[in-house]
């Protein structure tokens, strides 16, 4: 990645720096990926926590337990379907934008 900092030189084709710039916007992009996903569990185990456990102590009880896991377990059943149906929303857009343009 320090080779991308340096100074380009004369020789570097168009077709190598669109090859750069785009393995930097991966990066970002799962950088971001996975800053959105920590962010989703951490919020998530934030809110499980106060509706599951009423009264914090050393250990959980089973209801608690139980109340923990449904409610982690919905938050990312729902997260799995709206993301599936996001993309799928993507898709059928980006399809649209290219014939469209034909």
């Amino acid at each position: 990645m320090s080779d991308f900092f340096k100074s380009s030189s004369v020789s570097s084709s168009p077709a190598d720096m669109t090859a750069r710039k785009e393995a930097v916007m991966n990066g970002v992009r799962s950088e971001i990926a996975l800053a959105s996903a920590q962010e989703l569990i951490n919020k998530t185990n934030e809110k499980c926590f106060a509706k599951c456990v009423t009264k914090p102590g050393t250990s959980l009880s089973s209801s608690e337990e139980t109340c923990l896991s449904r409610c982690l377990e919905r938050y990312l059943e729902t997260f799995n379907m709206i993301s599936k149906t996001y993309s799928a929303r993507l898709s059928r857009e980006r399809e649209q934008r290219q014939n469209n343009q034909i």
